[in-house]
């Protein structure tokens, strides 16, 4: 097993959550996510699990390549996985993006902000991005809202997005200066 998944660099706690690399045993958890349109409305919709465990499967070839990737969201209180959120750079895309999945059982509850205020300060650290982005279509109110109260701002749309064909996305952002400033505390 490699470094990311046992050294503690990679692992990050918050108040209510834990962040860290996917393994096997979150599989299910995200199996089951797949299959709740409303939760893949935006991201390629449902998939069957076959389909599920490929692209599974890329997220943690994506640590294994990169150094990084979507952390497994964990429930402290309950040990359960909830999503999947962090820095990945799937090939092709017009930027480097922090990006947030979060079961629809646990929408409302600040658990996607908490975890990508989180993963951005991470990527920031370990990764030394001079900037995030978020890639969110224009109909994905909850996406843009949660980007929004993050401090991005609309920087440009696109007309397709590698591996989602032909759609519009907006790509929500902030430099690191912009994030630290907004930040920092007193």
């Amino acid at each position: 097993m490699t470094q990311f998944f046992t050294d503690p660099k990679y692992t990050i706690e918050t108040e209510r959550l834990i962040l860290r690399p996917p393994r096997e045993e979150d599989f299910p958890a995200r199996a089951e996510m797949a299959q709740d349109e409303e939760t893949m409305r935006f991201i390629g919709g449902v998939t069957e699990p076959a389909i599920t465990w490929r692209s599974f499967a890329a997220g943690v070839g994506h640590w294994q390549i990169r150094g990084y990737g979507f952390f497994s969201v964990i429930e402290k209180s309950t040990g359960d996985w909830i999503g999947g959120v962090g820095p990945h750079s799937p090939h092709l895309w017009p930027e480097l993006e922090v990006g947030w999945s979060i079961i629809r059982s646990h929408w409302g509850q600040g658990f996607a902000k908490e975890a990508a205020i989180a993963s951005i300060n991470w990527t920031f650290e370990h990764l030394k991005w001079p900037q995030v982005t978020h890639m969110i279509a224009p109909d994905n109110t909850g996406s843009a809202a949660l980007a929004k109260s993050l401090g991005s701002k609309p920087l440009r749309e696109i007309d397709e997005l590698p591996g989602y064909g032909g759609v519009k996305i907006v790509i929500w952002g902030q430099s690191k200066s912009d994030w630290t400033a907004r930040n920092k505390t007193t």
